[in-house]
């Protein structure tokens, strides 16, 4: 089947495809004497596999590394486990940080009058050196609040 065919049936876009082969996701397609991309029903299985792993949030080297697993039989499941559940405390840790931000937004707009004069307490703290964001990705604590 061509690139389209292969996107349709995968549910992954035919420019993520040729993207994941240029990163070497996945191995470079079969072509046409034209030099059209052909893929397989194996290959739009992996695609069905990469765009599954994308939907639960994996980056594209832990794909890669999923990807490892699922191709070697020999593997051992506490590897992919143990990968998933890197991967669970990665997406706890976005969480928390997702509510702080919340937070902090929403003391930022009750502080806020909302009303027809410029002063703005969300713009003040946004240009504070305090609002800048950590090491980690975090919002300090809020200066005057």
């Amino acid at each position: 089947m061509n690139i389209g065919e292969a996107a349709k049936g995968s549910g992954v876009s035919a420019k993520m495809i040729r993207y994941y082969e240029e990163t070497g996701l996945i191995p470079p397609a079969a072509r046409t004497e034209a030099g059209y991309r052909i893929y397989s029903d194996q290959d739009v299985h992996m695609l069905r596999f990469i765009r599954r792993a994308r939907d639960l949030g994996f980056s594209v080297e832990g794909i890669r590394e999923l990807l490892g697993l699922w191709r070697d039989r020999d593997r051992q499941s506490a590897d992919v486990k143990r990968l998933a559940l890197a991967h669970v405390a990665e997406l706890r840790l976005k969480i928390r940080e997702l509510e702080d931000m919340a937070t902090t937004l929403e003391t930022l707009a009750a502080c806020c009058h909302g009303n027809d004069r410029p002063d703005c307490p969300i713009l003040s703290e946004l240009e504070a050196p305090t609002a800048l964001p950590t090491k980690k990705g975090a919002f300090r604590k809020l200066s005057g609040f």
